[in-house]
């Protein structure tokens, strides 16, 4: 499956009898999937069949999509109020003897507010449901346009995460080799200290002192830092290779990246692998800030 960036834009539109409608799909970056809707009045029926569209295709991401619908032409019909035009007759009759008696013309029953109401005819079921379906056709389009931008974008930040991974990968070999990671470069700069330390106070403890740095050279060793790495690196890998929606399992590498090299700068004892920790710490970081951009 294809990884997928949460950005991307899809647009959408075409027209179904007498109406013209657009689809507009805007996607960034989000924890979860955010979707909000603007359909215009009357069309609401569709909201639950649009979030299903949508959901199925996208787990995570800020998304908007708007549906714009226009008439290319108008459609009135005039509607007779029968309660108010009875109430103005009856009051015609109950007047009869004081006022002119003279029939109402129909230019002064339309002048009368609330007698004759023009509002747009109603289509029939058929030709909403006919519409409807054009227009959920047309959200379908739009949302494998937005699709294809995602995925498009998803393929440039594999690229990029991937040499990141390689550069992760070979800083943690610079480390593993470094030469003051050798016992014998260790026990070199150990047994240097115990003897300044013997000379410069005689009456310490030789094998106290010897025990003592025993333990920190055990507590210096970077072999466990090391192989966490490398396991990283593998499960990284592994996740980019499978695809899909896996944004929030490699943002929990990136974590884990970051914790084992701010271990190594804290444990290192020669320039040179503080410096690979350093240049580490940076690549974790860009590598983390990428992530956050997939889905």
């Amino acid at each position: 499956m294809a990884l997928q960036s949460m950005t991307g834009f899809a647009r959408r539109e075409g027209t179904s009898g007498r109406y013209r409608w657009a689809w507009e799909l805007r996607s960034v970056n989000g924890k979860g999937l955010d979707l909000r809707l603007r359909l215009p009045p009357g069309m609401e029926r569709l909201e639950v069949d649009v979030r299903r569209l949508i959901s199925i295709q996208f787990s995570r991401g800020n998304l908007q999509a708007s549906l714009s619908l226009s008439a290319d032409e108008n459609r009135f019909e005039a509607v007779v109020n029968q309660s108010a035009l009875a109430t103005v007759l009856a009051m015609r009759d109950q007047l009869a003897g004081i006022i002119d008696p003279a029939p109402l013309k129909l230019d002064t029953l339309m002048a009368i507010r609330g007698i004759v109401e023009f509002r747009e005819t109603p289509e029939g079921e058929d030709a909403v449901a006919s519409r409807d379906a054009d227009v959920m056709a047309g959200l379908e389009g739009a949302i494998f346009d937005l699709k294809a931008m995602r995925e498009h974008e998803g393929q440039a930040l594999s690229r990029i995460l991937l040499g990141q991974v390689s550069t992760i990968e070979d800083l943690t070999n610079v480390i593993e080799q470094d030469p003051s990671r050798s016992p014998a470069e260790i026990a070199t700069k150990l047994s240097a200290q115990v003897a300044a330390l013997m000379d410069a106070a005689p009456g310490l403890d030789r094998d106290r002192l010897h025990a003592e740095a025993a333990l920190i050279a055990t507590r210096v060793d970077l072999r466990e830092e090391i192989d966490r790495l490398k396991a990283h690196v593998a499960a990284a890998r592994e996740l980019m290779a499978k695809g899909g929606p896996i944004g929030r399992k490699l943002d929990f590498l990136a974590q884990e990246f970051n914790r084992e090299s701010n271990t190594i700068c804290s444990k290192s004892n020669a320039a040179a692998v503080t410096s690979a920790g350093i240049e580490l710490k940076v690549v974790i970081d860009q590598f983390r800030e990428q992530v956050q951009n997939l889905e």
